[in-house]
């Protein structure tokens, strides 16, 4: 029986990926918006996950039509990595991309 923990190929591209994303587009700063958690609880969140044997996550964020949160979940991701030392090759970071950010880190209208 497959566990969370197992991998499975994602599509026809070889790349296997957790059965389990973990979503980090709450992780960024809760000034910008009352319902985001802190960098700190976001990393110790990323932390479970990853010891609980996920390793994919995903920081894309639709939040107002702004992708990523303008980057600092993927930022926040990043010090995770680096904090506990997880293997790079082991871990699969999803994310989308846009041309430009619509909201600055304050929640306002740039365009």
């Amino acid at each position: 029986m497959k566990g969370y923990h197992d991998k499975q190929r994602l599509g026809k591209s070889g790349l296997k990926v957790s059965r389990i994303i973990l979503g980090c587009m709450n992780y960024v700063d809760p000034g910008w918006m009352s319902w985001l958690l802190p960098e700190e609880e976001g990393m110790k969140h990323i932390k479970a996950a990853y010891d609980a044997g996920i390793q994919t996550f995903d920081t894309a964020d639709p939040l107002n039509k702004c992708v990523y949160s303008n980057g600092l979940s993927e930022i926040i991701l990043g010090k995770a990595i680096k904090k506990y030392n997880f293997p790079r090759d082991e871990i699969v970071v999803m994310t989308k991309a846009r041309l430009f950010p619509l909201y600055d880190m304050h929640g306002y209208k740039k365009c």
